[in-house]
């Protein structure tokens, strides 16, 4: 057995390919692209290492391009669930037992393989399935998700590093052992990274894990599990169920050895399962750890003195990079009357200069939204804003359905701060204002801290330093990442640990310690070197 003390080196974060024209990176992934759109693929479930299909195939189609068939995935059902369930159950009892340095391994071999040889085709995977530019993709399947691999294991060896303090009669120590049970993972359609992390995370503690991707991120997940096998993640650790919620996850929840759920997603679903756990607790050997990252209302606030070109630029790639589909986007701005002028007609001109299109063609700054059920709600909002008389559509407004789910920049300015645009999640390319009295600054920043349920991000921008702290000190509760003078998107791995609060979750964390402290159970050890022999005690003698 290996004796020696193991160390992780502090990592790096990947650096992020430009893919400017010419450049090695933007041949390799336009040819990968090209490859991949001639051949089809047919994804099956994947449990105990085993690949499970059920003959129940559901095609994959690109948002951008209704007649464009990526492939095709066998969608499993409740006996699929069980046999996830007992291949977890069996896997963990090795897994958890394996040195953590083993375990660590696995993902930083992933890491690896993720920045050479598999980098393209997890970018092209993510660009054709969830319609995203080669930018937004590089970002996310490739630096993020190689980033979480790299520096989970790092984290890690931070909680273990974390040790109760000993005397010289006394030896206590720390021990942070799994969670009872398996862990139930479900992930969102809108970043790869986030789908390879939920489910590695609680894996890396030792923990076993059912995932459940989006049915409309399969693709992506595929792949994942590909680059986690050859990595050598052991057969079990982690099992794969594509298909629909609805069906998958009522066996498992209900399963008295739930340990845990590592959900990101809509806030009712993930209030749904908490209801669903809570609701007879009882059953469970041990209380499931819940993580859960959910929904935002996510804001851009500027005083009179902000910067109007660094303002604008923040509004406009904070607002429309991947279509506003990111949980972090600003979807709510609120800007001062001595500046807006300037502030609108600049952020209109650039707006225009937008193009919407096809991922294939790298001139296109934003793409399609996911799915016929995204389009339609947007719409909706959009729809009501043209109704409104207290809103006016100051640019885009328009929409077409008939060759991908394209819709395009949509700013909307409120005369009520409190609007339905103004309070409710809408996920998509449309973002609005509104237009504050200068002298009112405080006012309004009560105003945004009290119109949305949701805390996840939000940004200041100021010059003024006076005005950066009343803004920090009166939003300290309305977002778990806050910014100040850049855009609430973009947090990066070990540099801005991500979470919000109020009904934008749990707020544990992702990109640090804290995450993977959630998927341990400690366990206090006390040694004693020389215990007493007799019950007595000195005070107990006759004076």
């Amino acid at each position: 057995m290996f004796n020696g003390i193991f160390h992780i080196r502090k990592p790096e974060n990947e650096p992020v390919f430009a893919y400017a024209p010419g450049s090695r990176e933007r041949g390799e992934l336009k040819a990968r692209l090209k490859e991949m759109l001639e051949n089809p693929v047919e994804v099956p479930c994947m449990i105990a290492g085993r690949e499970v299909t059920t003959g129940d195939l559901v095609e994959i189609k690109a948002p951008h391009n209704h007649r464009q068939v990526l492939g095709r995935y066998h969608r499993a059902g409740v006996n699929e669930s069980e046999m996830a369930i007992d291949a977890a159950n069996e896997a963990k009892i090795a897994w958890s037992e394996m040195e953590w340095s083993s375990r660590a391994t696995v993902l930083l071999k992933a890491a690896e393989l993720l920045s050479g040889k598999y980098r393209q085709t997890l970018n092209a995977a993510t660009m054709l399935s969830i319609s995203k530019t080669c930018y937004q993709a590089e970002i996310d399947s490739a630096c993020e998700l190689i980033d979480f691999w790299r520096f989970n294991p790092y984290f890690m060896t931070e909680v273990y590093d974390d040790q109760p303090i000993s005397t010289r009669n006394f030896l206590n120590y720390m021990e942070h052992r799994p969670l009872e049970g398996f862990v139930l993972a479900i992930s969102p359609f809108n970043f790869t990274s986030i789908a390879g992390n939920l489910p590695t995370a609680p894996a890396l503690m030792g923990n076993a894990v059912v995932w459940k991707p989006s049915s409309t991120a399969v693709l992506p997940a595929y792949y994942i599990m590909k680059i986690l096998g050859e990595a050598g993640m052991p057969d079990g650790v982690i099992n794969m169920l594509l298909g629909p919620g609805p069906v998958i996850a009522p066996p498992i929840l209900n399963h008295l050895d739930l340990g845990g759920v590592h959900f990101t997603g809509s806030t009712y679903v993930f209030s749904t399962i908490w209801l669903s756990i809570g609701s007879d607790i009882r059953k469970y050997y041990s209380y499931p750890r819940i993580v859960g990252e959910t929904g935002g209302k996510d804001f851009i606030f500027a005083h009179a003195s902000a910067d109007p070109d660094i303002l604008v630029a923040a509004i406009a790639r904070g607002a429309f990079e991947y279509q506003g589909q990111k949980c972090s986007a600003p979807s709510r701005v609120y800007i001062p009357d001595s500046i807006w002028p300037r502030i609108k007609e600049r952020l209109l001109d650039e707006i225009s200069t937008m193009k919407v299109g096809d991922v294939c063609e790298f001139g296109n700054f934003m793409n399609a939204v996911i799915d016929r059920e995204a389009f339609d709600k947007i719409v909706g909002y959009i729809e009501f804003a043209r109704e409104d008389p207290d809103m006016e559509i100051l640019c885009g407004g328009t929409y077409d359905d008939s060759e991908g789910y394209f819709i395009q920049p949509t700013v909307v300015q409120s005369r009520d701060p409190r609007s339905k645009l103004m309070s409710e999640e809408i996920f998509g390319p449309v973002v609005t204002i509104y237009v504050y009295p200068e002298k009112q600054y405080e006012e309004t920043l009560e105003i945004c801290n009290t119109t949305s349920p949701y805390a996840l991000t939000g940004a200041i921008f100021a010059q003024d330093r006076f005005a950066v702290v009343k803004a920090s000190k009166a939003l300290r509760g309305a977002a778990g990442n806050f910014y100040v003078n850049d855009k609430p998107t973009g947090a990066v791995v070990g540099q801005q640990p991500f979470g919000g609060s109020r009904a934008s979750g749990t707020n544990d964390k992702a990109g640090s310690w804290l995450n993977l402290e959630r998927w341990t159970s400690p366990r206090a050890i006390k040694e004693t070197f020389l215990p007493p022999t007799d019950y007595r005690y000195p005070f107990l003698d006759e004076d």
